[in-house]
């Protein structure tokens, strides 16, 4: 739950944040947040779900870019979820990526409880 809490809390802080990075854990934590809030509106009324999407696009984006910047990818890639179906799927791969290394964008974002050594390397 505090790894929940963690990235929620890092996604909303960092709301108009573009540059950097954000670890796999970071940003599937923060879309799972966004499918509940979204889903919870949505069955209480069809204005506070508008206000809800509205309210959650900005800081969604911006840990899209960042995760999109952790593979090494341009944050303007995001533009690909624009087409239909085959772009949304392109889209879920490239977050689904392991974090790459250090990059234009800065050091590699480790999760919470990433060990700083990967299994095997020394």
């Amino acid at each position: 739950m505090d790894d929940i809490h963690k990235a929620v809390k890092t996604c909303l802080n960092k709301y108009v944040d573009f540059s950097g990075r954000a670890a796999r854990p970071e940003f599937w934590w923060f879309f799972l947040f966004q499918i509940i809030v979204m889903v919870i509106t949505g069955m209480v009324s069809e204005i506070l779900n508008g206000l809800a999407a509205l309210a959650l696009l900005l800081p969604g984006l911006a840990v899209g870019a960042r995760r999109l910047h952790d593979i090494g990818k341009s944050a303007w890639l995001l533009l690909v979820g624009l087409i239909p179906f085959i772009g949304w799927l392109v889209l879920l791969y490239w977050c689904a990526q392991p974090s790459g290394a250090s990059n234009e964008y800065g050091a590699v974002a480790l999760a919470p409880d990433s060990p700083t050594i990967a299994p095997g390397q020394q």
